[in-house]
């Protein structure tokens, strides 16, 4: 079941041609579970790894469950947070800011791991969200094959859905794996970037304390 939230959410996701790339599907957890194990199997043997070893002999198993339940598990909607608005009876008008969110990715080009963290700002119109849901709903876009370009502005979107303002604001810093495992093998690096919207995109002094 999605909520209506998360129905909203993904609406505005694909009219902004930001959804996650993805086709329809009419397989269960299960079935998706038994197919991605029965794949890894084949992926280990023509690797040559003797899977009766007791290291090895799970590890189809424990890569499937982590897939689907796990690392990508926000390619599901109906895991999507169950996030309650509040009414802005405070009538707070200033910032809100949530810093230093801890976040875990995979890159979509190379399904390995994306580390980092998020700062995520507001400017309350008629509602205000729980704290606690910002980094609930950060973490179900992470948990998907991404790039953190769109990462970053699923976040915004969601949360400008959600909160019935443009006045949002989002950066996440990361290390790609992809670039300090392999490849360049650049151990140092890390990724920037940044969605803003309403004020914090057009005032100089709003977009300034966020990223101060």
């Amino acid at each position: 079941m999605i909520s209506a939230e998360a129905n909203a959410v993904k609406t505005r996701l694909i009219e902004c041609g930001l959804e996650t790339p993805t086709i329809p599907t009419d397989l269960s957890q299960d079935e998706k579970y038994a197919h991605i194990k029965e794949l890894m199997t084949g992926v280990m043997t023509t690797l040559g790894l003797d899977l009766s070893d007791d290291s090895l002999h799970e590890t189809p198993h424990r890569i499937a469950k982590m897939y689907v339940h796990e690392l990508f598990a926000g390619l599901d909607y109906s895991n999507f947070p169950a996030i309650a608005m509040i009414e802005n009876k405070m009538d707070v008008d200033e910032m809100v800011k949530v810093d230093k969110i801890s976040l875990v990715s995979s890159c979509e080009h190379h399904f390995v791991t994306i580390d980092g963290t998020a700062r995520v700002a507001y400017i309350p119109n008629k509602k205000i969200i729980g704290l606690s849901k910002i980094n609930r709903l950060v973490r179900f876009f992470a948990q998907r094959p991404q790039v953190q370009e769109r990462l970053t502005k699923q976040v915004l979107i969601a949360l400008q859905t959600l909160l019935e303002t443009d006045n949002v604001a989002v950066s996440i810093r990361a290390t790609h794996y992809c670039v300090k495992a392999r490849g360049v093998m650049d151990v140092n690096s890390k990724t920037e970037t940044t969605a803003l919207g309403g004020s914090f995109k057009t005032n100089e002094r709003t977009r300034a304390e966020f990223l101060g």
